[in-house]
């Protein structure tokens, strides 16, 4: 179980409440569902669902998130859509 730092951007911020948090998961797919039972707000889970992820600076892009592994000390950023993209 790695452990780091999730960091919150734009609507996903607004919807959580935080601008950062610590977290422990496995992989981006383990960390999203750990987020979203969290909080249980119905508009955080639709901005993770249209949002893009940054793992220590590099896009996550349209891999599957549960192969998407966190390591210890890894910052995962929330980029939800900008200007209607």
């Amino acid at each position: 179980m790695a452990k780091g730092t999730v960091r919150y951007w734009a609507a996903a911020k607004a919807a959580a409440g935080v601008a950062e948090e610590p977290f422990e998961a496995t992989t981006l797919a383990d960390l999203v569902a750990k987020i979203t039972l969290k909080y249980e707000n119905p508009d955080l889970e639709r901005v993770l669902n249209r949002s893009s992820f940054l793992v220590d600076g590099d896009p996550a892009g349209t891999r599957d998130p549960r192969t998407v592994a966190l390591k210890d000390g890894a910052v995962v950023e929330v980029l939800p859509p900008f200007a209607g993209g």
